[in-house]
């Protein structure tokens, strides 16, 4: 007789705990409740029928129909505060509202900069080419007049794939082969990511550059200043000023840095330039003539000139960047305001 009515309490916990799991609404709750827990229900039922047993079995049986009260009451709560909590939300929806459309992104300031740098050259009578990104030693250096073990490829930081292909370290390879197809006049930029393994506030082991390459009868160094000059007052603003100071380059012979008049203080000397009143912004000079036998052009009939340009810092100078890694940390409170 204890077995059959310990039955008839599991029985009656499991069909009450089902019951208030699937009610949809307040209604139905409240109809559950009056099956289960009311003065006529199962469990109250269950409890009056205690006397029938033997009084030993009365306490244990007693426990068990107070367990399952327990439980059933605690399904009771649960589901009344589920039911609640959706009413809840339920008051803030308007269906009649419109949709929320997606987000619409748009083009990151890094490539928002190297299009309007692509741009300006395509008005100075520039044509962009492209080129890999994993490139060979030949192309890389040795056609760019780094001989093997020199010196001079220490300063690129170049990442190897193999022994001989790498990351590369700038669009010069684009030249290069630009000028294989090409007879003179020549007259291009190259844009493209490129590698070195540099990390700091000002570089990232993956940047961007934009490299320019004109081959045509006489070519100065007076074109190159005139064609950069052009390029800095659309950039940056018609007053902007540049300077050429002497420097290296494997592949240029005069070569020479452009500095640009800060941005910030107009040339009166301030903490960006360092009290200096310039901002160093790209490499150029005039193209080494030993460098036309890797492309079969004779140097006494053509001259030319080539730069570089990092696109990243020209975003900081333009736009009054202070760390290189705004650009790629992917922070939509930065990138919303480009």
């Amino acid at each position: 007789m204890m077995s059959q009515f310990l039955e008839n309490v599991d029985k009656t916990r499991i069909e009450a705990l089902n019951a208030f799991k699937e009610v949809a609404d307040l209604e139905a709750l409240e109809k559950a409740r009056v099956e289960f827990l009311g003065l006529k229900s199962k469990i109250t039922e269950l409890s009056r029928t205690l006397g029938t047993l033997p009084k030993n079995e009365r306490p244990s049986a007693g426990q068990a129909v107070n367990k399952a009260k327990t439980l059933v009451t605690q399904a009771h709560h649960h589901a009344l505060a589920r039911l609640e909590a959706a009413k809840e939300r339920s008051d803030y929806l308007d269906v009649t509202l419109p949709g929320r459309p997606p987000l619409a992104g748009h083009k990151h300031l890094i490539s928002q900069t190297m299009a309007e740098i692509c741009r300006i050259f395509a008005k100075l009578g520039f044509s962009v080419v492209e080129g890999p990104e994993v490139e060979t030693d030949y192309y890389n250096f040795e056609a760019l007049n780094f001989p093997p073990d020199h010196p001079s490829r220490d300063m690129q930081e170049t990442l190897f794939v193999s022994e001989k292909l790498l990351l590369r370290t700038h669009t010069s390879p684009v030249q290069i082969r630009t000028m294989e197809k090409t007879k003179p006049p020549v007259w291009v930029v190259a844009p493209g990511k490129t590698y070195r393994r540099d990390d700091d506030i000002t570089h990232s082991p993956m940047f961007h550059q934009v490299e320019g390459l004109v081959v045509d009868k006489g070519i100065t160094m007076a074109d190159l200043k005139g064609v950069l000059t052009a390029f800095a007052a659309a950039f940056f603003s018609p007053e902007t000023k540049i300077r050429l100071r002497p420097s290296f380059f494997p592949f240029t012979e005069p070569s020479a840095e452009v500095d640009i008049r800060c941005v910030l203080c107009q040339g009166q000397g301030c903490r960006l330039c360092k009290g200096s009143g310039w901002l160093e912004l790209l490499g150029s000079g005039m193209v080494d003539p030993a460098l036309y036998k890797f492309v079969g052009y004779n140097p006494d009939e053509v001259s030319g000139f080539a730069f570089g340009l990092g696109v990243d810092r020209a975003a900081m100078l333009k736009y009054g960047l202070s760390n290189i890694r705004h650009l790629y940390e992917g922070d939509l409170r930065f990138l919303r305001q480009f």
